[in-house]
């Protein structure tokens, strides 16, 4: 296309100054060169385009379509600096030189098709010398300007041909690799399958015993390290469910007043512990669009971490505000607070930022993960403001319906 574009655009030149232009030196020549240059690309571009469409064409009829039309490009390429030279080639061999390494850069050329081209730029170099009367010293320097080439387009052709070979080596492994990563994700989802069905529910009569040996005898502290153990257990392995579930982004949600909502857990929370929370949402009325289980989870897990980093005397404050086309979920402890170079982990999944809790709580670093991901499915947006020995507070901010 770009020979065929080229080469029109000079005739159409040559035709618009044709009184001028047929006042140049071997005009003849350049006119005969320029319909060559024309009819041989138009040609090509068309039995390339039969070539690729059509699935009659063998991968052997492609690569021989191939070859010719490297030939004609260091044919045409010869046959300018041919005549701009004179009809003696190596006093111009900037074409030349362009069209090898053109054939260099735009094809994979393997070693015996090279050699075979490098043959032919010799061939067409000597065929040159029939025709002009030059000296035997330039024919000399001609036939050793063209070896020259030829080895310069092997040189080139080799050179191209070893960094697309490695590119595509390299693609090739990346393709198996990603195969082999897929086979083992499609093996943990196994697991975790069979972690989900087969564990749970061993763990789930673990908890219902140790809750009977809690109704005999309320003092037990054997029964409630089982059932505090079972709990934890049950969540780790919940966490690591949802961490590996693929299908995120559906989450089916519904229009709901965020207070109420708010207002329930924060209800319960007081119901299940000892601790004080502060509810403050200065009578906001804002529909939201929620998903009630799935949010729900992540402000347990956010007063979870309050708890688990703040002294028992301290309060845990849940706020509710709105900010023009938003609501502003704010859940802050007054605890110890993160130290700066864990804040960059806090959101990462199986997190460097997972720490002990004040009453040896054990974190995997995947709630805060999980919940990060839950408030950006719905349209959100989960960040972090904490100091250390004050405390933490993590906003959600959540657009209105």
């Amino acid at each position: 296309m770009a020979i065929l574009a080229i080469a029109v655009s000079t005739r159409i030149i040559g035709l618009i100054y044709y009184e001028e232009a047929i006042k140049i030196t071997r005009y003849s020549q350049y006119s005969l060169g320029n319909w060559i240059q024309i009819t041989g690309s138009a040609i090509f571009l068309t039995l390339s385009r039969i070539a690729l469409k059509s699935p009659k064409w063998s991968v052997i009829s492609k690569k021989i379509l191939s070859l010719f039309f490297i030939a004609f490009i260091l044919l045409i390429s010869f046959g300018v600096s041919y005549v701009v030279s004179s009809y003696n080639a190596k006093n111009n061999l900037t074409m030349f030189m362009i069209g090898i390494v053109t054939v260099s850069l735009f094809f994979a050329i393997e070693y015996k098709e090279i050699s075979f081209l490098a043959a032919f730029v010799v061939l067409i170099f000597v065929l040159g010398m029939v025709i002009p009367k030059i000296t035997i010293q330039d024919k000399m320097m001609n036939v050793f300007a063209a070896m020259t080439l030829g080895f310069m387009l092997i040189g080139f052709a080799r050179y191209s041909y070893y960094f697309k070979s490695d590119h595509f080596v390299k693609i090739k492994e990346l393709e198996e690799k990603n195969i082999e990563i897929e086979h083992l994700s499609t093996q943990k989802e196994e697991i975790l399958a069979f972690v989900a069905h087969d564990l749970r529910n061993p763990l789930n009569n673990i908890e219902a015993l140790s809750g009977f040996l809690l109704l005999e005898n309320e003092d037990s502290n054997e029964a409630e390290m089982i059932s505090t153990a079972a709990k934890q257990a049950k969540e780790i392995i919940n966490d690591l469910i949802e961490t590996v579930k693929k299908d995120q982004s559906d989450l089916k949600t519904e229009k709901q007043d965020i207070s109420s909502f708010l207002n329930k857990v924060v209800q319960k929370w007081k119901a299940n512990s000892k601790r004080t929370f502060l509810f403050i949402a200065n009578d906001i009325k804002a529909d939201v669009y929620l998903n009630t289980s799935k949010l729900e989870r992540v402000i347990d897990n956010l007063i979870s971490n309050g708890l688990k980093f703040s002294a028992e005397d301290k309060p845990i404050e849940i706020s509710l505000t709105e900010h023009e086309n938003k609501v502003a979920i704010v859940v802050k402890d007054f605890g110890i607070g993160i130290p700066e170079d864990l804040k960059k982990h806090i959101f990462q999944q199986f997190s460097k930022a997972g720490r002990q809790g004040l009453q040896g709580e054990k974190s995997i670093g995947l709630g805060l993960h999980i919940s990060k991901r839950i408030v950006e499915q719905h349209a959100g947006k989960l960040s972090i403001d904490s100091k250390e020995n004050e405390g933490t507070a993590f906003t959600i901010l959540l657009p209105l319906a």
